[in-house]
């Protein structure tokens, strides 16, 4: 490629506004990177808020057409013969949009390359994780499993269209995707072990804006950042923080920060405990500076996480992290360096990681400049910019040689 100005258009089904979403945000962040640098960025979008305003008959509809979509398809079949962009950028197809877009690309003889941000190509709920464990059943075999736990949304009925998208869709995905974007390692390996085509997943970490701020002393308070649930670690950081407590062994108040299904047990907790703050929901800015005045970030997940911008996060402000040494973060944590890694579900470990992480400032102060190091080395925009760029350009390139999965 030449380098010139690329037309794309970017689908995405966009989730609801009331529940926080990194994806969504990685979608916003990347257009405006791409506006910046020059090229044509439209966008295709369906809103899982529009669901709520829905007449009974099309809230009825809408499972239906999880697996399928035909309108979906003629009006993204329309907007591609009026704007004949050079490649179409597939983000979440799910609930709205299915992968019915994928027919109207291959019609238009349009490049199609799609971020998977989580394991929905493996996996009913994306998570890999069920009844507080991280579960593969449906690693590499059908997702079966999926219909007899219930795993989306807790009900079988739920889960069967989400299945059938699954499993009637699988070689359509594999076949018209030019490149799938896997942002992580962790999560190329296990969708290549889920039988997803190989040479056509490479590892494209998300970026982050620099925050504008970075931690200028030691740090006032040990710092939970995301959603309230059983997957991010919650209870088990509850656990390790009692356990702390208990011993007197924190100088440093712990701070969460988020909302979810947790949130009221979290709140109880917290209530009247000089040694805890629980914030509620933040705004973008309250967050980094909630970040840039941490002694560390804690991520102590239960689930594979996929990515983790907390943690990338942290290293932009110049912060370590204490997180489980799974998924993700075992490739963006340096062991000892950028931060520290617990043995995943154990309470007792991540207590100690804790400890240690505040035990020894000026080795805590080593770990953050190291973090800011590696953040600027792999995670600033203009390196994000130039990764999404040469995946463009390699699947137009491409396009006109791609061979049937």
């Amino acid at each position: 490629m030449s380098g010139r100005p690329l037309r794309v258009l970017v689908a995405h089904n966009r989730y609801r506004s009331a529940q926080p979403s990194g994806e969504n945000n990685v979608v916003d962040q990347e257009t405006a990177l791409l506006t910046g640098a020059g090229h044509r960025v439209s966008a295709f979008e369906r809103h899982s808020d529009d669901i709520a305003g829905m007449s009974p008959l099309g809230k009825l509809m809408v499972p239906l057409r999880v697996p399928w979509n035909r309108a979906a398809r003629a009006d993204l079949a329309a907007r591609l013969r009026e704007e004949r962009p050079d490649l179409v950028h597939v983000h979440n197809t799910f609930p709205l949009l299915s992968p019915s877009i994928l027919a109207a690309c291959a019609d238009a003889a349009v490049p199609v390359v799609a971020t998977l941000h989580n394991y929905t190509m493996t996996c009913a709920p994306g998570t890999l994780y069920r009844d507080g464990a991280v579960c593969t059943d449906c690693v590499g075999s059908a997702p079966l499993p999926a219909i007899r736990h219930g795993c989306y949304r807790d009900s079988r009925l739920a889960t069967v269209p989400v299945v059938a998208g699954l499993a009637l869709n699988r070689r359509r995905w594999w076949s018209d995707v030019a490149r799938f974007f896997c942002i992580s390692e962790a999560q190329r390996t296990m969708l290549v072990q889920a039988g997803m085509p190989a040479q056509r997943l490479s590892v494209k970490h998300n970026f982050v804006p620099d925050p504008g701020i970075r931690r200028t002393g030691p740090g006032e308070h040990l710092l939970f950042l995301g959603r309230l649930t059983d997957e991010k670690g919650v209870r088990l950081l509850m656990a390790a923080w009692d356990a702390l407590a208990a011993a007197g062994d924190m100088a440093v108040p712990l701070v969460i920060a988020g909302t979810g299904p947790l949130e009221q047990e979290v709140a109880r907790w917290a209530a009247g405990r000089p040694d805890l703050r629980y914030l509620g929901l933040c705004d973008k800015e309250e967050c980094r500076e909630l970040t840039a005045r941490a002694v560390a970030v804690v991520a102590p997940s239960t689930w594979l996480e996929t990515f983790g911008l907390v943690v990338v996060e942290a290293m932009a402000a110049g912060v370590p992290t204490v997180a489980a040494a799974h998924g993700a973060f075992v490739e963006l944590i340096d062991e000892g360096v950028t931060g520290l890694l617990h043995r995943p579900g154990e309470a007792g470990d991540l207590a100690d990681c804790l400890r240690r992480v505040t035990a020894t400032p000026g080795r805590n102060r080593e770990m953050g400049t190291a973090a800011r190091r590696r953040y600027e080395r792999d995670f600033i925009p203009a390196v994000g910019l130039d990764r999404l760029v040469a995946g463009y350009e390699a699947a137009i390139s491409g396009a006109g040689s791609r061979e049937p999965v």
